[in-house]
């Protein structure tokens, strides 16, 4: 039995995704989340605000690459990933990512029609492929929830996309 390894963050994508793939073709994109996170202290109100680098791979890593943008909201679910090393200087590293098993999209919103929902948010898409349990194991959720779940101060519709 594994031990559980599961993440759920909601923020802003600081900058574009950066797609790329590997040597033997596999896709990837990489991108930087910004989280914030309001506290009081004594009298005033703090904000903390916390960036976290996402990798997502395969077909996910194509939907992230040509929906995502620098600004747009996301959810992300996922799994923590350590990467070590030994730099040049001998010295140790180390880096934590989020490994990206579903992501979702605030909607967009049409600027020149007076803010309407873009019809292709108003309701989720869900892309699925059948992944080998070694991968991860599978979600469970069917399209309809996604637009229920609550996003802070409101409930915003998002648009999912999962492998």
């Amino acid at each position: 039995m594994n031990n559980l390894n599961s993440i759920l963050i909601e923020g802003n994508m600081v900058r574009d995704p950066l797609f790329r793939s590997t040597q033997k073709g596999t896709s990837v994109c990489n991108f930087t989340i910004a989280s914030n996170r309001f506290y009081r202290q004594n009298s005033n109100l703090e904000k903390e605000v916390g960036f976290f680098d996402v990798e997502a791979w395969g077909k996910l890593a194509d939907a992230c690459s040509n929906q995502g943008r620098k600004g747009r909201g996301v959810r992300v679910v996922g799994r923590l990933k350590q990467d070590r090393w030994t730099g040049n200087d001998g010295k140790s590293h180390n880096k934590v990512a989020i490994v990206a098993e579903h992501v979702e999209y605030r909607a967009d919103f049409k600027k020149a029609s007076g803010l309407a929902p873009d019809e292709s948010a108003s309701e989720a898409v869900t892309l699925a492929e059948e992944v080998g349990p070694d991968e991860y194991d599978e979600m469970d959720e069917s399209p309809g929830e996604f637009s229920s779940i609550s996003a802070g101060a409101g409930a915003e519709e998002f648009q999912a996309v999962t492998f």
